[in-house]
């Protein structure tokens, strides 16, 4: 199991960011996600892998000028 947002979700063996986000819906505004205290941004987003038991804090884009 992994937590993400501190919700309870089942981990599988080969899991990325990408595939955990293409889970969740709306995927497409998490810019930046926090992975076990690292930040990890959207371009390695398919090459991060999630170790079994981490803890994911999703951070949505926000605009502003």
């Amino acid at each position: 199991m992994i937590r993400v947002d501190g919700n309870q979700v089942p981990w599988e063996e080969g899991m990325t960011v990408s595939i955990l986000l293409d889970e969740v819906i709306e995927s497409d505004k998490y810019a930046v996600v926090r992975l076990n205290g690292r930040t990890v941004s959207r371009p390695n987003f398919k090459t991060t892998h999630i170790p079994d038991d981490s803890e994911i804090i999703l951070i949505p884009m926000i605009a502003g000028g």
